[in-house]
């Protein structure tokens, strides 16, 4: 089954936070609550497309200290296993994000953020340290598949702030936000990265 590959790194993931100490539990792809919608089929991709239901992923918060969701993966109407296309777990982390009123959603990639050319091409390239999700937008149609363009999109609509790092705080970031909220939410990120 296609699927297998997040489950089993969720499963690990949980193994090895619980031998830190950590009470941890993976969820599988039907109790994520990422379903698509009755018109999702045809286009798994769009964002809005996808809808989250937290009730199961509360319920095992309230049995542990951390839920893993694989990303991905969402159920149809069938609960047939579909995918959310290239790049879905950032689709699945902001749905997520937003079903959980967080106040931000993080997306750890192999780069630490934007950069104004491709950092592992062009030892000139400089990083981008915040942008709007119109900016990111046009980034995505430009062929910069850094984030997401669905996971953007699901974004913009509710207004959740992204923070784009790698696994190293030392390393810049990119933030990306509305317009209106560009000059003042600098403040929302924790002072140890505040790097850019």
């Amino acid at each position: 089954m296609w699927s297998t590959g997040e489950i089993r790194s969720a499963a690990i993931l949980a193994l090895e936070l619980q031998a830190l100490g950590v009470r941890a539990l993976p969820l599988n792809i039907h109790q994520a609550g990422l379903e698509l919608s009755d018109s999702g089929s045809e286009d798994a991709h769009s964002s809005e497309a996808v809808r989250f239901t937290p009730r199961r992923l509360y319920q095992a918060l309230a049995k542990c200290r951390v839920a893993i969701v694989p990303g991905f993966f969402a159920t149809d109407a069938e609960d047939t296993i579909a995918s959310l296309g290239r790049g879905g777990s950032d689709l699945t982390a902001v749905l997520v994000a937003k079903g959980l009123q967080a106040c931000r959603c993080e997306l750890v990639k192999d780069v630490p953020g934007y950069f104004t050319s491709d950092p592992h091409l062009d030892a000139r390239a400089l990083p981008i340290p915040q942008l709007t999700f119109k900016q990111a937008l046009e980034f995505a149609d430009g062929g910069c598949e850094l984030v997401q363009r669905s996971a953007i999109e699901a974004a913009a609509r509710c207004g959740l702030p992204l923070v784009i790092r790698s696994l190293v705080e030392t390393e810049p970031l990119s933030r990306i936000v509305s317009a209106e909220e560009s000059d003042t939410w600098a403040a929302a990120i924790p002072s140890a990265v505040q790097t850019v």
